[in-house]
């Protein structure tokens, strides 16, 4: 897992002072191999860095559908007739593009980094660097705070989102020593959290923290959960010859995209020798090995280093 330097500084590294800074742009959008009439999904719409690409690209008969579950992404919508704003989690992807008589499309990219301007914004509970309520929920009509979860889940629940989801080394103890605590030490906001797990945490606290922040972020928004969903109706999505391309930041979401986009499962394929079924391939590898991003732009975006672009093409 890569992404806990973001949590730290949670800004765009002196890049413009806007809502994202895309990473590997160019990547994208060559290997995208996008028509001037082509019909293509932005799964995370953001701050429309990479959209505004696509839309370069797109002649007058070509059409963007941008999915962003956050309220604040609507901001930055562009007044382009040829843009479709769907404000929902792409977990949901092929159910809106029906509702909008869109069976199939040219495209699908999706970035899955958290942008610079939720860590920014210390109201969203994202970033260790601020205070600010405990939240780290990316769609606001979620019910489920990660102040919630400090606040109810199990002990064994908690360890198991420490563990999987951040890597924390002692999320055994983490574990424990929030159930004791809570019940006298009342919290609701980042710095009273970071005061309650004090005694127990490890090492380097700001690395530690950062892992903890993962942790909770991604079991708030059930960011696994909505990865799987969304791969698995990309097959039925997707035009033949269209194109997915994936953007992860750390292990977990890696590892669920190159296991689906070669063996159309989640799970790792093992040889088995009185096992003679062949599957049938369902996409078409464009690039082998994940592109990373290059030197010149890891100096200008540092955030761009644990970067990892899967891109493939339906058969």
């Amino acid at each position: 897992m890569n992404e806990s330097n973001d949590y730290i500084t949670g800004k765009n590294n002196g890049q413009q002072s806007g809502y994202h800074v895309p990473v590997l742009y160019d990547e994208v959008l060559d290997l995208l191999n996008i028509r001037a009439d082509g019909l293509y999904v932005d799964c995370t719409f953001g701050g429309g860095g990479h959209s505004k690409g696509i839309l370069e690209r797109l002649g007058k008969e070509g059409r963007l559908v941008a999915f962003d579950q956050d309220a604040d992404a609507l901001k930055n919508i562009p007044n382009d007739d040829r843009v479709l704003f769907v404000p929902q989690n792409f977990r949901h992807l092929q159910r809106f593009l029906r509702v909008n008589k869109i069976q199939k499309v040219d495209g699908v990219l999706a970035d899955l980094g958290v942008s610079s301007h939720q860590f920014d914004e210390g109201e969203r509970g994202f970033s260790i660097r601020f205070d600010g309520p405990l939240d780290m929920r990316m769609d606001q009509r979620l019910e489920k705070s990660a102040a919630d979860i400090i606040r109810v889940y199990p002990e064994a629940d908690l360890h198991k989102v420490f563990e999987r989801y951040g890597e924390v080394s002692n999320a055994k103890t983490l574990a424990r020593h929030i159930v004791h605590e809570r019940k006298q030490l009342p919290f609701q906001t980042i710095v009273q959290f970071k005061s309650m797990i004090g005694p127990v945490v490890k090492g380097n606290p700001n690395k530690y923290l950062a892992q903890v922040f993962q942790a909770l972020r991604i079991e708030v928004n059930d960011e696994m959960g909505a990865l799987k969903e969304m791969l698995q109706q990309l097959p039925d999505v997707l035009k033949v010859g269209g194109r997915a391309a994936i953007i992860t930041f750390h292990s977990l979401e890696d590892r669920l995209v190159k296991n689906f986009f070669k063996h159309g499962s989640f799970e790792e394929e093992v040889d088995h020798p009185f096992m003679s079924e062949v599957k049938e391939k369902i996409f078409k590898t464009i690039v082998k090995k994940p592109i990373t991003a290059s030197e010149e732009e890891l100096r200008k975006n540092p955030r761009s280093r644990s970067a990892k672009l899967r891109v493939v093409e339906r058969l």
